[in-house]
């Protein structure tokens, strides 16, 4: 790890990112870093002047991995000292980007091809679309588009959101903006996990909210290949299950009968039966064929990630400690494509770093797409910045007019 540390981890793109300039401002320099060590040691509050210093710390504690938490109002290792102060309020988080984290255990009750900490490209496809559907109800619905995607390098991914608005958000707005994204919920004694359309009579359960038009969408356009590759409703368990999300007694009865005299029909076929027994039946069974669509592909937020800004995450570019996997930036248009089975590791960095030679670095190894992604998206993080001072410099410019 150390010479990953050392030769191949991208420590000027990490704080350009979070520092948003250059030139280093509180943004960094009161940002906290924590640490995880060999033995599960674990150090909070640090806190480092420029990406030089986070190095050189990196380097002589050479962690397992290490976490990013939130701009304080003052520096994370000079806390006591702040909270001596009367006040008591000199210590707080100020800034934080808005984070989500997308767990694959979360789907173990819809995926069949792999449980708990496993991840295969099939199952991928849940993932895929979460990210599809969270990335578009950030910049459509809440007008974000600072948007970092990073593979967890193991069975799961998380967003940083980095616009000036997302940062500043308190921790009740952002339980607001978690409540308003959140969809499933509910443990695993509940079957009916999706409960989104408010107040309706009893032959019209309600409209689905405009807000979730797209999720329905993109839920309906992988419905199909989702069925035919995980086979959902296959087993007895998965069709009993599927018939508890059907609100019409007689149409649960009638698919039972038949289901348990031909118990090898397919899933896609289940479904077809289905559609066709509701039919003709009303509006609260064609409802809750798109809740069913819904609870079975929408995003699973673990929502205690996102709602508080003094929350520690993984930092990208990481090394997963049990899959040897680096946290590697992923595109959103292109997230079906990825494979974190293909993700590089740190031994295959290391020997292409050998190969390439003295005097190698990241930019002659795999990371280097991955890094390049992060540059990319730290130069619209930048324009941001630019464009914002510019307004501010115009605004008090005509005030003294």
């Amino acid at each position: 790890m150390l010479q990953f540390y050392r030769m191949l981890y991208p420590f000027k793109s990490i704080f350009t990112w979070l520092n948003q300039e250059h030139t280093p401002k509180d943004l960094f320099t009161n940002r906290e870093f924590a640490f995880t060590l060999q033995g599960d040691v674990y150090l909070r509050y640090n806190c480092f002047s420029n990406a030089e210093e986070l190095k050189k710390q990196v380097c002589a504690l050479n962690p397992t991995r290490f976490e990013i938490g939130p701009m304080y109002s003052s520096r994370p290792s000079e806390r006591k000292l702040a909270r001596s102060v009367k006040s008591g309020k000199l210590f707080t988080p100020l800034k934080r980007e808005l984070v989500f984290d997308i767990d694959m255990t979360d789907y173990d009750g819809v995926r069949t091809c792999c449980t708990s900490a496993g991840i295969c490209k099939r199952c991928w496809a849940f993932i895929a679309n979460a990210v599809r559907v969270l990335d578009s109800a950030l910049r459509t619905q809440f007008g974000y588009h600072q948007l970092l995607w990073v593979y967890s390098g193991r069975r799961g991914i998380h967003l940083w959101v980095s616009d000036d608005e997302a940062m500043g958000l308190t921790d009740e707005l952002r339980r607001a903006v978690v409540g308003a994204l959140t969809v499933i919920e509910g443990g695993k004694e509940m079957a009916k996990k999706v409960n989104v359309r408010g107040m309706g009579t009893k032959s019209h359960p309600g409209d689905l909210p405009p807000s979730l038009w797209h999720a329905r969408d993109e839920g309906s356009r992988m419905w199909y290949p989702l069925l035919d590759d995980q086979e959902c409703f296959l087993s007895e368990d998965g069709w009993r299950t599927l018939l508890k999300l059907v609100p019409d007694k007689k149409i649960v009865e009638t698919l039972e009968k038949r289901w348990e005299k031909q118990p090898g029909i397919e899933s896609s076929k289940k479904w077809d039966e289905l559609k066709a027994e509701v039919k003709g039946t009303g509006a609260r069974n064609l409802a809750a064929l798109e809740d069913i669509i819904l609870q079975y592909t929408y995003p699973r937020l673990d929502a205690e990630v996102s709602k508080h800004r003094n929350h520690l995450l993984k930092a990208p570019f990481c090394v997963h400690p049990k899959t040897g996997r680096v946290c590697v930036p992923v595109d959103p248009n292109r997230v079906e494509n990825f494979d974190p089975n293909a993700v590089p590791t740190v031994m295959q960095l290391l020997q292409e770093l050998d190969k390439a030679g003295e005097g190698a670095n990241w930019e002659h190894t795999s990371l280097k797409p991955y890094v390049d992604m992060l540059d990319r998206h730290v130069v619209g993080i930048l324009d941001d910045v630019r464009r914002r001072e510019r307004a501010r410099a115009v605004l008090q410019h005509d005030l003294n007019w």
